[in-house]
């Protein structure tokens, strides 16, 4: 059986002026059946549609800041370093992965993406615009879980985890505000902050707030996160 294919986005380093990847992405791909692939740093159209044709699932990995233009925001103060070039590439991938159906995987930043690009909006600072008591922004080591995450039951997370609530770590400043039309609700934090959706209709679209790839050696549940994800990528793959 050929292996699938997953194409994953690539970490910019602006000030070395490079690109690279941490290798939990690419090694919780291949623990779960797959072939990982950096994808190039690219806005051109017909690039992005034969990487679409040749891979048969998408992970939109973590990163910098989603730039605020992307969701309407007029006051970026808040926000951290972004990759205005990193935006455009996903606001162009997105549209021709959903339409060819090939199953797509966001992570941290990839779930904020996700629900900007399709008409949600971000909270730029959780510290500054909706503090609580909930630690969002955890110290090394990252493999430790740092709160509980809420599961909405019979959610397509919930059955393939059986359970409703996991522990997972966290680190990130930004999260999902005003939820995409589109997506559903899978997961949140204590605090009410968004930990996972999905977008139903299609094959396989999941996006979480927390990082499986820092995880997946001591966790089930990042394992059973890559799992599904890869899985329905072989599915794909062999239509």
């Amino acid at each position: 059986m050929t292996k699938p294919i997953i194409g994953i986005l690539p970490l910019v380093d602006v000030g070395r002026e490079s690109y690279w990847m941490l290798p939990g992405y690419m090694r919780g791909c291949e623990l779960a059946g797959g072939v990982p692939v950096m994808l190039p740093l690219t806005e051109d159209p017909s690039e992005l549609s034969a990487l679409v044709r040749a891979c048969d699932g998408f992970l939109f990995t973590g990163g910098q800041d989603v730039c605020p233009e992307t969701y309407g925001a007029k006051a970026p103060a808040l926000c951290g370093e972004t990759v205005p070039e990193r935006d455009r590439m996903e606001a162009a991938l997105l549209p021709l992965v959903l339409a060819a159906d090939k199953p797509l995987l966001g992570i941290c930043r990839g779930i904020q993406s996700l629900n900007a690009l399709l008409g949600g909006t971000l909270t730029e600072d959780i510290p500054a615009l909706r503090p609580s008591a909930v630690d969002h922004h955890q110290s090394a080591p990252y493999d430790r879980p740092i709160h509980t995450v809420s599961l909405v039951p019979e959610s397509p997370i919930a059955k393939r985890l059986g359970k409703t609530e996991l522990a997972v770590n966290s680190c990130h400043h930004q999260c999902v505000d005003r939820l995409a039309a589109p997506l559903e609700v899978m997961g949140t934090a204590p605090d009410g902050v968004i930990e996972a959706v999905r977008l139903p209709g299609k094959r396989f679209v999941w996006a979480v707030q927390w990082h499986p790839e820092f995880m997946y050696r001591v966790d089930s549940d990042s394992r059973a996160i890559f799992a599904a994800f890869v899985e329905a990528a072989g599915e794909a793959g062999a239509d």
